[in-house]
């Protein structure tokens, strides 16, 4: 997040972008994490920053922690040969999406011809913002440093599933381990790509099935191991974000009012 913050040359103190960061796990069950453009919101309130040009950063979150959990899961994907097209195909949109922000056709060709369409014209300015923000954030290098960071980040949570099936009696090993991995990883993307809130209901019946599929687990079991892992991820880091606003009420309702639109 803050790394992010300061290719775009946004300039915020760190325990300043730390509680905007932590304020957004709040939003962590809207629908695709969409709430989480709150982060924006308060950089606007903080800095001025406009929301055009930190939008961006949201997106560029949501498609590196995908990445991510791809890397995480694709040991399973070979192994098990389930979810398989789903994966690929949401792999192919998040392609799409970072060729588009590196295209020089659309530099030089659509991003002016939408800039002056008449219906688009008033709002030119903050076009450019989002494609030069975008354009940065997911460039080649810094795309491979934060998928790398993800995937240590995301490497946390599926261990903590394999603790969780451990405990549960599953066994242990390297085995156990590529399995959590693989159900944690494709549940969370289904759950994502479902845009329900926070992934819930789909999340947690496809990491169910998982389980039960690759395991051979008891349905119980199973439904189990998955409200536990939830608990101690999603609901716990919306209760952090929770507590983050809660703890910093007074430095968001003091901070600056809006200044750039």
């Amino acid at each position: 997040w803050h790394l992010y913050l300061r290719r775009l040359r946004i300039s915020i103190a760190v325990g300043d972008s730390l509680a905007v960061f932590l304020c957004g796990l709040s939003m962590a069950i809207t629908p695709g994490k969409a709430g989480e453009l709150l982060k924006s919101v308060l950089l606007r309130r903080r800095a001025g920053v406009p929301l055009t040009t930190s939008a961006p950063v949201v997106l560029a979150e949501r498609l590196t922690d995908g990445l991510a959990m791809m890397g995480l899961a694709l040991t399973g994907l070979l192994l098990y040969r389930q979810a398989v097209l789903p994966i690929a195909g949401l792999f192919v949109i998040f392609l799409a999406i970072i060729a588009l922000s590196q295209a020089p056709w659309v530099r030089h060709r659509l991003l002016p011809w939408l800039q002056g369409h008449p219906r688009l014209s008033l709002r030119a300015a903050e076009i450019g913002r989002l494609y030069a923000s975008a354009r940065v954030l997911l460039a080649p290098r810094l795309l491979l440093l934060a998928v790398a960071i993800g995937l240590v980040s995301w490497s946390g949570e599926c261990l903590a599933f394999y603790l969780v099936l451990h405990g549960l009696g599953l066994g242990s090993g390297g085995t156990l381990l590529v399995q959590g991995a693989f159900v944690l990883a494709v549940s969370t993307l289904v759950g994502s790509a479902s845009l329900s809130p926070g992934g819930l209901g789909s999340a947690e019946a496809s990491s169910a099935a998982l389980l039960v599929g690759v395991t051979g687990v008891a349905l119980s079991t199973a439904v189990a191991a998955t409200l536990l892992i939830r608990l101690c991820t999603l609901w716990f880091g919306v209760s952090v974000g929770l507590t983050a606003l809660w703890l910093y009420r007074g430095r968001v309702g003091g901070w600056q009012q809006p200044v750039v639109a």
